[in-house]
C-alpha cells in the first residue's frame, strides 16, 4: 500500500509535464501538396488550441486566407497566382488567442512537354512491322487449323 501512494504521485508528475508539449504540438498548419506549379491549387489544414473559431494564415503569394472549422481542423483550398514567382514562401497561422505557426511553400514553374519520351520504335510503330506481324500470325493460325483437320480426318477414317 505504502508503495502504491509514490507510483501514483509518480504517474501523475509524469502525466503532468508530458501535457505541456502536446498541448504545444496542437497547433500547427500543412501544405497539401507543399510543393505547388503556379496557378495550381493547394489545401491548407491548420490547428488551433479552439478549432471551433477561425484562423488567419497569411503568406506573400496568398495574401491572407481565412481558415474555417471543418472535421476538427482549420481548412481551406488556396490557389497561387498565375504571376507568382517561382520560389519558397514562408507562410504564418494566426490564431485567435495568439497562438501561431509556420510553414513553407514551395512554388515551381509550369513547364509543359515539348513532346513525349523516346522510348524506341517497338511494335506499334508506324511501318511495315506491323502488317508483318499481322500476316505472320493469320498464317500460323491457319496453319494450326489446318493441322487440326488433318489429325481429326485421321481418328475418323
Amino acid at each position: 500500500m505504502r508503495t502504491f501512494v509514490p507510483a501514483v504521485v509518480a504517474g501523475l508528475a509524469c502525466a503532468v509535464t508530458a501535457a505541456s508539449p502536446a498541448a504545444a504540438a496542437a497547433v500547427f498548419v500543412e501544405l497539401n501538396p507543399s510543393t505547388v506549379r503556379v496557378g495550381d491549387e493547394f489545401a491548407l489544414r491548420a490547428s488551433c488550441d479552439d478549432n471551433l473559431k477561425s484562423a488567419t494564415v497569411r503568406g506573400e503569394p496568398i495574401g491572407s486566407v481565412t481558415v474555417e472549422p471543418e472535421f476538427g481542423f482549420l481548412t481551406a483550398t488556396v490557389r497561387v497566382p498565375a504571376d507568382t514567382k517561382p520560389g519558397d514562401y514562408p507562410v504564418a497561422l494566426i490564431c485567435p488567442e495568439g497562438a501561431g505557426a509556420t510553414g513553407v511553400l514551395h512554388v515551381v514553374a509550369r513547364v509543359e512537354p515539348s513532346r513525349g519520351p523516346a522510348t524506341g520504335g517497338g511494335g506499334t510503330a508506324p511501318g511495315p512491322v506491323g502488317p508483318v506481324l499481322i500476316g505472320g500470325g493469320l498464317a500460323l493460325a491457319l496453319a494450326g487449323l489446318a493441322l487440326g483437320a488433318v489429325s481429326l480426318r485421321r481418328r475418323v477414317g
